[in-house]
C-alpha cells in the first residue's frame, strides 16, 4: 500500500473515532489534556503499523494502546503527589439523576486501581461486552468480571448515597 493511501486510510480512521477514543481517554485519564497526551501517543504508535492492523480490529488495537499507555504512566507516576486546582464538589441530595450525582462519581472512578478503572470505563462508557473487554485487556473473561464487581464494591463503599442507576447491581452483571 502506498504512503499516500496509508495516511489518508489513517486519516479517515482517526476523524471516524477521534470521539470514541477520547472518551476512553478521558475516562481511564480523568482529565481531558491528558486524554488527549494518550490519544496522541495511541495513535503515534499505531500509524507505523497501520499495514499490519487488520481494518476491523483498528479501534480495539488503538483503545488497548490508550489503555496501556494510561497504566504504564501511572506505574511510573504513582508515587508523585496529584495537586488538584479545586476540591470535588459534593453531590446534591435532591434529585438522583443529577450531573451533580454523576459528577460525585469521577472522582470515585478515578481512584479504582487502573486494571478494574480500565473495565468500568470499558462496560459502562464504551458498552463492551465481558468478552470483548477480556480481548481488549487481554485478561479472561472471568477476570473482567471480578474486576467490575471489586470496582463497584468500592463505588459502593465510598459513595454515601448509591443512586441505582448510577450504581449497578450484582444481579445486573449477571
Amino acid at each position: 500500500m502506498s504512503d499516500v493511501r496509508t495516511r489518508e486510510e489513517f486519516a479517515d480512521f482517526v476523524r471516524a473515532n477521534w470521539t470514541a477514543m477520547m472518551r476512553i481517554a478521558v475516562a481511564v485519564s480523568g482529565s481531558r489534556t491528558e486524554g488527549e497526551d494518550l490519544v496522541q501517543s495511541a495513535l503515534t504508535a499505531a500509524y507505523p503499523r497501520w499495514n499490519q492492523i487488520r481494518p476491523e480490529q483498528a479501534l480495539a488495537y488503538v483503545r488497548r494502546s490508550i489503555l496501556n499507555t494510561h497504566v504504564s504512566r501511572w506505574r511510573r507516576h504513582r508515587g508523585a503527589e496529584l495537586v488538584m486546582p479545586d476540591p470535588p464538589e459534593q453531590a446534591s441530595a435532591a434529585g438522583t439523576n443529577t450531573v451533580e450525582d454523576r459528577l460525585a462519581l469521577l472522582p470515585l472512578v478515578r481512584d479504582l486501581p487502573p486494571r478494574q478503572r480500565a473495565v468500568v470505563v470499558l462496560r459502562y462508557l464504551c458498552d463492551l461486552s465481558d468478552t470483548e473487554i477480556a480481548e481488549t485487556l487481554g485478561i479472561a473473561t472471568t477476570t473482567v468480571r471480578t474486576q467490575a464487581l471489586r470496582a463497584l464494591a468500592s463505588i459502593r463503599a465510598a459513595h454515601p448515597d448509591p443512586a441505582r442507576h448510577l450504581i449497578l447491581t450484582t444481579e445486573e452483571l449477571r
